[in-house]
This record gives structure tokens, sequence and C-alpha cells, in this order.
């Protein structure tokens, strides 16, 4: 006989789901734009944006248009065959980018694992069968497939569960002296997101970036940017690469690549892509219609002059509201990351109560993140209206001042 449950309700999550997560209590039900309402018909503004994946904010009317269409069509056929709206997608990536080739998946991770298998394929058909040395950066993050957790550069989501895969080595983020010390003739690739997500909001320096650019030259490395969380227009320009003028071997997208649907991308380039053949690596997900579809509008969309040139107003807005509430209550020492991938860093005497002020957030009827501990981090829509920030940021004050007063 079928267990049924009439009413979910939160207490649920605890019986059924793995542990892994820790989520609010109140469950959402319904968003529209960058507004979500829960069970009880609460409404909350989003500045969350699912991680950085809500990129039009929750049920854009032209995304919801092209997954009914594309329902009606074709929902998945396997890379046995190809299909239209995958197709359509990858020539919208290569004609935007520097990139000549696309494999599609399903999440930041396999994109960054298929990026780290082809670079280590890549150096042993090329050069030796000795050259798979891969450099990461500490307090970085790209996934959590087994090979990727272990290339990320924090440890609390690597260790426990046994050996870890070889000949990865990490070194501080921003530091070209600590990647100097390391490269050598048996690294394939340099791994590095242009803004650290997880790892606090921090944005690469251009000095730092042209420097391991040369540096992958002189030793035949390849250079991978992550750019799962800081793509797809959110910090003002279809990929971050694109505003330091250092082009990558390989790039890694995911979460806004799909507006809410999940699907990634790794791009890299016809020399690069050669390497492979069929069967070498696959993904029976990766390039679905349904998906792909989907993806196709959200790219126009967020690809457009009206969307990225109003990223760094919306970031301005922002800015100056923290700045508001910083000049009562005195919490932030510093604002972080680019475009709409906004990081606030918490002051000496609130370090380590992230947390806190997210879920005194949410009872505040506003959604936010957390980068690390000591890091408040705003990933909205990109195209989250004037007055929704204001809102929103209203209730976020009243947050603060709660915590603040009966610190």
């Amino acid at each position: 006989m079928t267990k049924q449950q009439n009413h979910v309700v939160r207490e649920l999550f605890d019986k059924v789901i793995l542990p892994v997560y820790a989520p609010a209590q109140f469950i959402p039900v319904k968003g529209s734009g960058s507004r979500v309402w829960d069970q009880n018909g609460e409404e909350y503004i989003d500045f969350a944006g699912g991680i950085a994946v809500n990129a039009l904010g929750h049920c854009h009317p032209h995304l919801v248009k092209a997954l009914q269409e594309q329902s009606e069509k074709l929902w998945h056929v396997s890379n046995v065959f190809t299909n239209e709206p995958a197709l359509k997608l990858a020539q919208r990536l290569v004609d935007n980018t520097f990139a000549d080739r696309v494999f599609f998946a399903n999440s930041g991770a396999e994109a960054n694992e298929a990026a780290l298998k082809l670079a280590r394929h890549y150096a042993i058909e090329n050069f030796s069968p000795y050259k798979t040395k891969i450099i990461s950066f500490t307090h970085s993050f790209h996934g959590r497939t087994f090979f990727t957790v272990s290339v990320g550069g924090q440890a609390k989501y690597s260790d426990g569960f046994g050996p870890k895969p070889a000949d990865i080595v990490h070194v501080p983020f921003n530091n070209l002296d600590a990647v100097k010390a390391v490269i050598d003739d048996h690294t394939c690739a340099v791994i590095l997101e242009p803004v650290q997500g997880e790892g606090g909001l921090t944005s690469a320096t251009p000095e730092f970036l042209v420097g391991v650019r040369q540096l992958c030259k002189q030793f035949n490395a390849l250079l991978i940017f992550d750019e799962v969380q800081c793509g797809m227009g959110r910090t003002g320009s279809l990929f971050t690469y694109q505003q330091y003028g250092v082009i990558p071997d390989i790039l890694t997208s995911a979460k806004a690549l799909g507006g809410g649907f999940p699907i990634s991308a790794m791009l890299t380039t016809e020399a690069i892509a050669s390497v492979m053949y069929p069967g070498v690596h696959g993904t029976t997900y990766g390039g679905n219609p349904l998906a792909c579809a989907v993806g196709c509008a959200a790219f126009d969309i967020i690809n457009s002059s009206e969307v990225l040139n109003g990223i760094q107003i919306k970031r301005k807005l922002f800015i100056e509201l923290l700045e508001k509430i910083n000049q009562q209550f005195a919490i932030f020492s510093e604002y972080r990351g680019k475009g709409l991938l906004l990081g606030a860093q918490l002051t000496e005497p609130y370090q380590g109560r992230a947390s806190e002020f997210l879920n005194m957030a949410t009872e505040y009827k506003v959604m936010l993140l957390n980068a690390g501990s000591s890091v408040l981090r705003f990933t909205p829509s990109l195209v989250i209206t004037e007055e929704e920030i204001i809102q929103g940021m209203e209730r976020f004050a009243k947050a603060v001042a709660k915590i603040v007063i009966n610190k």
C-alpha cells in the first residue's frame, strides 16, 4: 500500500531527506519575479536567487513559455541522438565566447569534472603520462563530486571520505608567487574562479590573472575558469573573463545558464577538444531538450544590453542601502565581489555570525545567503526591480536592528 502525505510540513524533511542540508523552517511554494510565497501565503523578497541560479527571477514568462512549448515536443532522447535545442544553445555559446566546442551536463560539479578530465587527458595525449598536476586555490569551490571537492580548496568539504585523488596542489588566491613556486612541467592545469563564490566573494586581481595566464603558457598548462557562479551576466558581462581580457582554455558554466532549470556546460577550443572522441566521456542527461530550450530563452534575455547594463546600477543601489544600514549599526567592513555577486564582510564584533543574520532575515521576510561564516552574500535576480531592492533592504534593516539591539 502506497504511503501518502496529504499535508506536507517542514518536519517531513527531517524524516525523509538525507540530512546533508539544514533548510529554513518555511517551505516556499510559489514565486514570481523576486517575490516568493510560503505555505501560509507569507511573501518574501528574494535576494538569494537560488544561489545565483534564478538570474531572471521566478517563473519568468519567456522561460515558462519556452518550457511549455518544448514539453509538448521532446523531453529526452539521450546522446545517442542530438536535438535542436542543444545545438541552438551550443551555437549561442560559441558565437558569444572564445570557445569552439561545448559539452553539456547537469550541474557545475559535472561541468568542472569534465573540465578537469579534459585537461589531464589533453596533457597526457600531447605531452607526458606524468603531466597530471592540478593547481587550485584555498577557499575555492568547484563542486561536490569527489574529484571536484578535492580540487576545491576547502578541506571541510573533502575530508572524511578516504584517500583523495592525487596530484592536486592548493595555494593562496591572488598570490602569483605561490603559483610560481609550484607550477612546473608536470602541471596540466590551473583552475580558478575569477570571483570566488563560497570563499567570501574575493575577486581576482587583473595582475594575478594575467600572471597565471602567462605561467600556463610557459609550462603548457591549461587555464580553467570556473564561472559557474560568476558567469552568465552575474558580474555585468556575459562571462567575467571578458572584463579582464584574459582568455581561458576551458570555461565552465551552470547555475544561471538555465535560469533555474538544471543545466551546465563546459566550453573549450577546437585544438583542446580534438583529443576527445566518442565514448571517452559523457552523461545521460547532458543536452536535455527541455533544459536547453529554457537555456536558449534565458541566454537571449541575459545577453542583452538592457540586462547587462542595468547590473552595475543595481549593485550601486544595493551598496548605497547597505551603507545606510552600516552608518547606523556599523556591521560591515567592506563590500566585495562584482556586479550582483555582492558580498558584505561583517565587522569584528559579528565575525562568524553570518548565519544568524540569514535566519533573522527570514523572520522579516527576506531571503539572502552567506559566503563563509563572516560574509553576507546577495545574488538576486539580474532583473530585480528598484522597488523590490528598496523594500527588501528595508526588511533586512529591521533584521539587523533586531540582532544588534539584542547583542
